[in-house]
């Protein structure tokens, strides 16, 4: 299988990994040259597809396309491609699902008609509250208020003139904070067939990216089974094709969702990969090449624990942070295994390098002795580079 993957940013970083354990070559493609998954890849070629008159010589020896950013003008082009190409090649992309998802105004109002337990909207709910914006990741550029005068001051200061016309522009959206356990819980499949995979649990840094995924999570099989009739509900309503990933929190003894994401996501498939064996990057191309998809109960039910964490190592210190950390600081990155003790790590550490950043993948029998390995590995760490700070900080 050759697969081409569009965009070298966290997604890319993803799609490329998950693609190579697969054993497929991997043509990568983005605009930029310093890209992290620039490392991980067979072939790369710098170009931008929104202004490319003709993508299909970049494309005619490819098996399958996988886009892995969520720059919409990029991905409105490769759609456009799709269309008008002579060639037969799958595009393993559902657009107009992704246009639902890609705004949390357009998906929030999608989980009120179906009557999905979510975080109340403001003005109907009571502080704090979140203000984040419609757009993008949902850690990117949220503000929690703990208070009436908290919001007005901010709404002052950006010069809005009343908040609740600024919240209808349909910009941001706001919404009462809820805290709890974060899970997550992919999703692959067509309307005639749909398959989820396993629930991981998520873990955030001070500013709310997640630093941290767990497989499999302790959580009750009836509650399982509500995130999967709900996800595969989503799923339904969207009429997806494609992949699609749902964020939860549970709080008060409920399943509330947070955002919904109909593309490729970073970290959780990587983990639950570790954790059953499962790729799903395999089965999206399953899917789009109409290969008939596979039923994993049997592997989720024997699955590995998986603790994957990003870290960040300076002279001063081993920092514990959000996924952010590796696109900011990793680049290109590569695979090692058995790195301070963890079973693989994907990683711009080389020796004689005293900054630099890592994700470590370590996986047990049970999740007391996974715990303890990621315990040993910093100290390893810390121990090898004579370093005394560790710091790992909950936003809670």
């Amino acid at each position: 299988m050759f697969a081409a993957v569009i965009g070298g940013g966290l997604q890319g970083v993803e799609a490329v990994y998950l693609a190579k354990k697969a054993g497929w070559d991997v043509l990568l493609i983005d605009k930029d040259h310093d890209i992290p998954a620039l490392g991980l890849c067979d072939r790369f070629v710098q170009t931008d597809v929104q202004i490319v008159k003709d993508l299909d010589p970049i494309f005619a020896k490819v098996d399958i396309v996988i886009p892995a950013l969520e720059n919409d003008g990029a991905l409105n082009r490769l759609c456009e491609w799709k269309c008008q190409s002579i060639l037969t090649i799958p595009f393993a992309f559902d657009w107009k699902a992704y246009q639902i998802s890609s705004s949390k105004i357009r998906s929030n109002n999608l989980f009120a008609d179906l009557k999905i337990p979510r975080p109340l909207p403001w003005p109907a709910c009571e502080f704090p509250i979140i203000v984040k914006p419609s757009s993008g990741s949902g850690s990117k550029d949220m503000m929690i208020f703990n208070s009436p005068d908290a919001l007005n001051k901010f709404a002052e200061m950006n010069k809005f003139v009343e908040m609740n016309k600024f919240y209808q522009a349909g910009k941001w959206v706001i919404q009462e904070y809820i805290s709890g356990p974060s899970y997550s819980l992919e999703i692959i499949g067509r309307p005639d067939h749909y398959q989820t995979f396993q629930v991981t649990g998520l873990e955030m840094d001070a500013g709310y990216d997640c630093k941290r995924v767990i497989a499999p999570i302790l959580l009750e099989e009836n509650k399982i089974s509500e995130l999967e009739m709900l996800t595969q509900k989503i799923a339904h309503a969207i009429n997806l094709t494609g992949i699609m990933d749902v964020e939860v929190i549970f709080h008060n003894g409920q399943l509330k969702v947070l955002e919904i994401d109909a593309r490729l996501p970073s970290q959780t498939p990587m983990a639950v990969y570790h954790s059953t064996g499962i790729n799903m990057v395999e089965r999206l191309a399953d899917l789009f090449l109409n290969t008939p998809q596979k039923e994993d109960t049997g592997r989720i039910n024997k699955a590995k624990y998986v603790i994957l964490e990003h870290i960040r190592v300076t002279p001063k210190g081993i920092y514990v942070e959000g996924e952010h950390i590796m696109k900011d600081h990793g680049i290109p990155l590569h695979v090692e295994e058995n790195f301070f003790g963890a079973c693989e790590a994907i990683t711009n550490y080389e020796k004689g390098r005293n900054e630099w950043v890592a994700t470590l993948v370590i996986s047990a029998k049970t999740p007391e002795d996974a715990f303890a390995e990621s315990q040993n590995v910093i100290t390893a760490i810390r121990n090898y580079f004579n370093i005394e700070k560790i710091v790992d900080i909950n936003p809670y």
